[in-house]
């Protein structure tokens, strides 16, 4: 009899016993042993896979024509261009004859997610600084691949497909449609608006002065790290989910981390991590200016998101730039920072 495994996804759907044999068929990976849907991920395209041959992830129906494609090349690079632990080798099959739709198999990499309240109670002040310390320094890493050019994989030649207008101007306008709709949910003044306007106005040279492009994940977040403890103290033993990556500004990867650390009330965590990042950039002029316009990005999704869902955890009274603001001013927070002194807006 047929085991099925049912998911509360749509985007899998319903996924038997014998189709996830055909998978390990078509690629030599032995006789199921066991599977189940994985505890992260918010797109609902992953599970678990145990065979005879090893543990893997089967990740499937893709949300846009050349996921795949975009995946592997961003892990095969990674793998060979940093010692990041990474799902290779990345198996693609491109046809649709076992579920209706394309799917990719990788290595299932081990560790614990950062943000667990498991991980978190038995870490000691020193682990979370080291822990702090090893992002920032995984992030350089990440950002060691560099290109002339800013923009995006061109999925069918492998090429980075330039921005058709400057990096900037792409990212202000991401800023802007993301801020109109969020508008649709809840109250933004004209007064909020404002201090966007004037913030990204303060930034705006800040960003023409940007000399190279460099690998932004695009989703550097507790969710796709996992790390362990070793001899050598904390590591991270897997990275994973490059479906939003592009070439720009580094400095982009940050604020999720950062606002991690905010809402835990760990500010002093928050400036330790981007401190360590900061020191250890080949240029860093402009970091504080592009740092809040890239926070200022992550909280207006999270605000939108939260307004729209009715998941607000904050006080719901306060306005988006008074909330806003304790998240893109965290390069204030004392005046024994590193970053170099930029005048405080109004």
């Amino acid at each position: 009899m047929t085991t099925t495994i049912y998911f509360s996804s749509n985007r899998l759907g319903e996924v038997t016993n014998d189709q996830l044999q055909r998978v390990l068929d078509r690629f030599d990976l032995g006789r199921l042993l066991s599977s189940e849907k994985t505890a992260e991920g918010v797109m609902g395209q992953t599970l678990y896979i145990s065979s005879t041959a090893g543990q893997f992830v089967l990740k499937g129906n893709p949300l846009f024509s050349g996921q795949w494609v975009e995946e592997r090349f961003m892990v095969e690079q990674l793998h060979t261009r940093t010692s990041i632990p990474v799902p290779a080798p990345y198996l693609v099959d491109d046809t649709e004859d076992i579920f209706g739709w394309s799917y990719a198999v990788m290595p299932r990499l081990y560790g614990e997610h950062i943000h667990t309240p498991e991980l978190q109670a038995k870490l000691t002040l020193r682990d979370k600084q080291q822990m702090a310390e090893m992002l920032a320094a995984s992030l350089l890493e990440l950002h060691s691949w560099k290109v002339k050019i800013s923009g995006e994989l061109d999925t069918t030649t492998l090429a980075i497909r330039p921005f058709k207008i400057s990096y900037r101007t792409w990212l202000y306008a991401r800023i802007r449609y993301w801020l109109e709709d969020a508008q649709k949910y809840s109250d933004i003044t004209a007064q909020d608006l404002e201090w966007v306007e004037d913030m990204l106005e303060g930034s705006r040279q800040a960003f023409d002065q940007l000399e190279a492009a460099t690998f932004v994940m695009g989703d550097f977040k507790p969710q796709n790290v996992l790390v362990q403890n070793g001899e050598n103290g904390w590591r991270i033993s897997g990275l994973f989910d490059f479906t939003t990556a592009y070439f720009g500004d580094g400095v982009a990867d940050l604020p999720k981390i950062a606002t991690m650390y905010l809402e835990n009330g760990e500010q002093e965590l928050a400036r330790l991590f981007l401190t360590v990042y900061f020191k250890g950039m080949e240029a860093n002029e402009g970091f504080a200016e592009r740092f809040r316009v890239h926070m200022l990005h992550q909280q207006v999704l999270n605000w939108g998101c939260a307004k729209a869902m009715k998941q607000v955890t904050w006080d719901d009274k306060l306005s988006f730039a008074e909330w806003a603001q304790t998240f893109t001013d965290l390069t204030y927070l004392n005046h024994s920072r590193p970053f170099k002194h930029i005048k405080r807006r109004k």
